[in-house]
């Protein structure tokens, strides 16, 4: 048993007779290693991503409510009244009256 696994740590796998089979071996492992790596960095790179569009939602819908609110303001009779009153123009103090047109049949 010490004897393998001083034949592992010296490396003499990597050059005896089978060797060929060996090197194969490890550089497809190498290979599937690298696979796996840029696989999660690109997984991580997604989520990265969607976390910042998270934000950049939540900022958008913040400004979005901002601007319903400030036009809800602005609709108020009285908002209304302040900026006509500044062109001179005031509501009538007398109430508007039906006109009642009778057709001649």
């Amino acid at each position: 048993m010490r004897k393998g696994l001083l034949d592992i740590l010296k490396g003499k796998f990597l050059v005896s007779g089978d060797a060929p089979k060996n090197w194969i071996f490890i550089i497809f492992t190498s290979f599937l290693a690298a696979v796996m790596i840029a696989s999660s960095h690109g997984a991580d790179s997604k989520v990265h991503r969607i976390a910042a569009l998270n934000e950049e939602v939540k900022e958008l819908r913040s400004q979005f409510i901002d601007g319903q609110t400030d036009v809800q303001k602005l609709k108020l009779e009285s908002e209304i009244l302040k900026t006509v009153g500044e062109d001179g123009l005031f509501p009538s103090e007398t109430p508007p009256h039906k006109i009642r047109v009778k057709s001649a049949e």
